[in-house]
């Protein structure tokens, strides 16, 4: 993980030791430990969590992650970049032609099994290890959750999954089989409610910023909740993430709606008040072009800036990069007056028609002839940008010199606004006669709204979604909750949605050589 755990941020003991691949369980290679003659002491303990954090933040070598992916799945924006073929695992989720060879679905599932391994093992041996009771409890808090968390998103992106909730003999590991998604789902809830009691309500930020609390446990439990569609279940943990008083700040965890919402992405805010859970970054971590996927840098950052970005002095600090998730006409169009268009969109069209970007022979108005571009036009270019994720100048790492690699900011995967409004969403499902004006619904739909400045509405599907779209533009939430609502088919039929099909990811080809695993139905197989 990204995490601001002082002691290991290397994660050194994590990387080498836990990796994931099955055939380095069989080889002693020089300066490998072996896992049975390790979990001896506290700090393997806590090596082998940090491992565990590791995949919830890792990114792949191709320059996207689960954001990047999601985002572009969506109907908002478009993969961009250099050519039709530029990160072609986005390009293919994008336009809808991935394949089970083909697409971002290899980087999914291995992320969450490779998250899920680490977890195994550690759980499998941390009763061995003296060390302080309430410590290990915490530390296999930890790990539990972010098993669920892994199986969440396995769940929801590939439904037929295997349920692995130990370590895998050697000789078994070609032999697991899937399992109805009920049960993988029965099986997140039971790890949830059995790891919130023995988390922390809040963390020191400057040492621990990143880790797991009760709150987020409790966060990601009416998450899953909600997709089982148990709202009132999921009203009643949305409840305690939230607090008595909607606008306020909860007095349990501390939780409350930033001022300002263009303060949510600027990079110094980190562990914000807003702030669930985080996936942390650093630009110290030295990350480089050999082995891109494990930088701690924000890979976000460097692949939403506009290519050949020619600001002035009076522009913003946008770093160059490769003009990725770049916003639809259509997405402009809908957010264009509303409060939070300018910290989610970057109109550089607009810049360079208003003189703040690009170089002129002389003063003549846009369009004269005289002005060179502000910017190098990309793949499916709009001119509107991911500004919530533009690396700025002002934020290069100052060690090193791999810049593009080595930004700064983290990325919510749960913020407080998500859940108000999950919260408002479960209370509509589960007592539509409990969201008249002056509710808690009504209070968590308004909250969203009052802190840009607009008006009160009332609490229905049409503007529960209508404000997901708005506050949650760019952060990997809008494929998700389309397919959450029944509406990714109709509403992504242009891009090539697939009814029946597209719901899903398909499983990886190569999981499905020389294994028991079955591809999906939807994917062509028999699962």
């Amino acid at each position: 993980m990204k995490t601001k755990i002082k002691y290991i941020l290397a994660l050194v003991i994590g990387s080498q030791l836990l990796n994931s691949c099955k055939k380095d369980l069989d080889v002693n290679f020089q300066e490998r430990v072996l896992v049975d003659n390790y979990y001896k002491t506290p700090a393997d303990a806590l090596a082998a969590l940090i491992s565990v954090y590791d995949r919830f933040g890792y990114q792949d070598g191709g320059l996207y992650d689960k954001v990047a992916i999601m985002d572009v799945a969506g109907d908002d924006q478009l993969a961009g970049g250099g050519s039709a073929t530029d990160i072609n695992a986005l390009q293919v989720i994008s336009n809808y032609t991935l394949t089970p060879a083909i697409g971002p679905q290899t980087y999914l599932w291995n992320k969450g099994y490779a998250g899920i391994y680490r977890a195994n093992i550690l759980l499998s041996r941390i009763d061995a290890i003296s060390m302080d009771a309430t410590l290990k409890a915490r530390y296999t808090s930890e790990a539990k959750t972010l098993r669920a968390l892994f199986y969440f998103d396995l769940v929801r992106f590939f439904k037929n999954i295997p349920l692995l909730t130990a370590e895998v003999p050697v000789s078994e590991m070609y032999n697991v089989t899937q399992v109805p998604q009920e049960d993988v789902y029965a099986f997140i809830e039971k790890e949830l409610v059995a790891a919130i009691p023995g988390l922390p309500n809040t963390v020191p930020a400057a040492t621990e910023g990143g880790r797991l609390t009760k709150g987020a446990a409790q966060a990601l439990l009416g998450k899953v909740y909600m997709w089982e569609k148990k709202y009132q279940l999921a009203a009643d943990q949305f409840a305690i993430v939230n607090g008595p008083t909607p606008g306020q700040a909860n007095p349990t965890y501390g939780y409350k709606l930033l001022p300002n919402f263009a303060d949510l992405w600027k990079v110094p805010n980190k562990f914000n008040s807003e702030s669930i859970l985080e996936i942390v970054h650093t630009g110290a971590s030295l990350g480089n072009w050999n082995d891109a996927g494990a930088t701690e840098g924000n890979l976000l950052n460097i692949i939403t800036g506009p290519r050949g970005y020619n600001p002035n002095a009076a522009a913003p600090d946008y770093y160059s990069g490769y003009s990725f998730l770049v916003f639809t006409k259509a997405f402009f169009d809908f957010i264009h007056f509303d409060p939070r268009n300018g910290a989610t969109v970057a109109n550089l069209d607009s810049l360079e028609k208003n003189y703040i970007i690009g170089n002129y022979d002389g003063n003549g108005p846009a369009g004269s002839g005289n002005k060179r571009p502000g910017y190098t036009p990309g793949y499916n270019n709009t001119g509107y940008f991911l500004g919530k994720f533009i690396a700025r100048q002002s934020n290069k790492t100052t060690i090193g010199t791999n810049f593009d690699l080595n930004f700064s900011q983290d990325i919510y995967e749960i913020r407080l606004a998500d859940t108000y409004l999950l919260e408002a969403e479960s209370i509509m499902n589960a007592t539509p006669g409990a969201v008249g004006t002056g509710s808690r619904a009504y209070q968590l739909l308004n909250a969203v709204r009052a802190r840009v400045g607009l008006n009160p509405v009332a609490v229905t599907q049409d503007n529960i979604e209508k404000e997901r779209r708005l506050e949650l533009a760019g952060e990997g939430h809008r494929w998700l909750d389309l397919i959450r609502w029944g509406k990714a088919a109709t509403v992504l039929a242009s891009k090539g949605f697939v009814a029946g099909k597209n719901e899903i990811f398909p499983i990886p080809i190569n999981e499905l050589n020389n294994t028991k695993l079955l591809q999906s139905k939807e994917w062509g197989g028999t699962k």
